[in-house]
């Protein structure tokens, strides 16, 4: 497989063997000493160890503090990181959560205050003034696409709310997205990954939002999602498999600057009441959801049908969902993932709250979403 470039907007290195550019990048960016952003378990893999024997000639350390739902604390303990190794750059590595930490690590150690204090939402937010270190950012999953994202998302640490930086200035400088990254994910993390790319493209898709060209990326990544997701769980070594999905991911993340829906607000109440992985609770709730959803956008389920397809038309789609989910092997209701009633008035108060909802083709009030979680269930 020839590594191909593009920008949109990012500049992308994606292919088979990508990860080995990163020096040869960094070296010419003027960028010596880079620390690298990872997981707890990436940093303990030898997928990590091989990345850095491709990191001749620079001065390298690691911070691995990033796990579960990312946290603003391991954020600012990047941040210590980073001024400790004296770094001049970031090296984003792993799924969704160790990417966005590395996001906003240089932000952190480059600028005053708590990194709370720089969400969006925050009344008194403050500005990004500085500039930020460089950094580059190297997906080993393929579902969050945060490696193309113009936002970081972090939890709260008490709460466990989840908080977004958005700002286009912590965009990567460039992305080297090689799918042999991917190779060693075991199959329920490659299935729940894939879930939450395959949700990014539908989602963006039926958002009432205007946005022709969102329309078509997402539409297109959800064909080819759909068509790669089965043989990346069963075939982990499958480079086109992995290939496609690693695309897909990358271009749910791009098509949902057009907005997500109330499956998006389920999972972000979900992580942050029963810390679910967020893969994970897109997909318990995605069918649900698209189901009460249908009525709203018939044409457009008919489009996503056609695109994977799937015979019937739109609400043959919704059955669809169902079945592909249990052939990956995410089976069972909420219930069966720890979720119990107790949950459901905080369940209920968090999703309501979450802006994903306010592009959904349905309006949501709080009885739906105690409705969709009961029928979650």
């Amino acid at each position: 497989m020839t590594i191909t470039h593009f920008s949109f907007p990012t500049p992308i290195e994606f292919g088979a063997g990508a990860r080995k550019r990163v020096a040869a990048h960094l070296l010419q960016a003027g960028c010596r000493r880079p620390l690298i952003v990872t997981d707890r378990a990436l940093g303990a893999l030898p997928v990590l160890t091989e990345f850095k024997t491709h990191l001749g000639g620079l001065e390298v350390a690691v911070f691995c503090g990033v796990f579960g739902n990312p946290t603003c604390s391991q954020v600012m303990d990047g941040a210590a990181a980073f001024r400790a190794h004296q770094a001049d750059c970031v090296i984003g590595f792993g799924g969704g959560a160790a990417l966005d930490v590395a996001k906003i690590v240089g932000l952190a150690a480059t600028h005053e205050g708590d990194i709370l204090e720089y969400v969006w939402d925050h009344p008194q937010v403050r500005p990004i003034v500085h500039a930020l270190p460089y950094f580059v950012a190297l997906p080993t999953t393929s579902g969050t696409g945060s490696e193309v994202g113009r936002s970081s998302v972090v939890s709260e640490n008490d709460t466990h709310l989840k908080r977004v930086v958005f700002s286009p200035k912590i965009l990567a400088r460039t992305v080297f997205a090689d799918p042999e990254l991917t190779f060693g994910l075991p199959a329920p993390v490659t299935a729940a990954t894939g879930m939450d790319a395959l949700t990014h493209n539908i989602e963006s898709y039926l958002s009432p939002a205007y946005h022709p060209l969102c329309d078509g990326i997402a539409l297109e990544g959800t064909r080819i999602a759909a068509a790669a997701l089965l043989r990346a769980v069963q075939e982990p070594t499958n480079l086109q498999a992995r290939s496609d999905m690693m695309m897909a991911s990358m271009m749910g993340a791009i098509a949902f600057q057009k907005d997500l829906g109330a499956v998006h607000s389920c999972a972000h109440a979900l992580g942050a009441v029963c810390d679910l992985h967020h893969g994970l609770a897109n997909a318990l709730m995605i069918d649900t959801v698209m189901d009460w959803n249908y009525a709203a956008a018939p044409n457009k389920f008919d489009a996503l049908a056609h695109a994977c397809g799937v015979a019937g038309g739109g609400k043959a789609f919704v059955g669809w969902l169902r079945t592909l989910r249990a052939s990956i092997g995410i089976t069972g209701g909420l219930a069966a993932h720890g979720v119990t009633p107790g949950h459901l008035p905080r369940l209920v108060q968090i999703a309501t709250a979450d802006i994903c909802h306010q592009t959904n083709p349905q309006p949501c009030t709080a009885a739906d979403f105690e409705a969709l979680f009961k029928a979650a269930m």
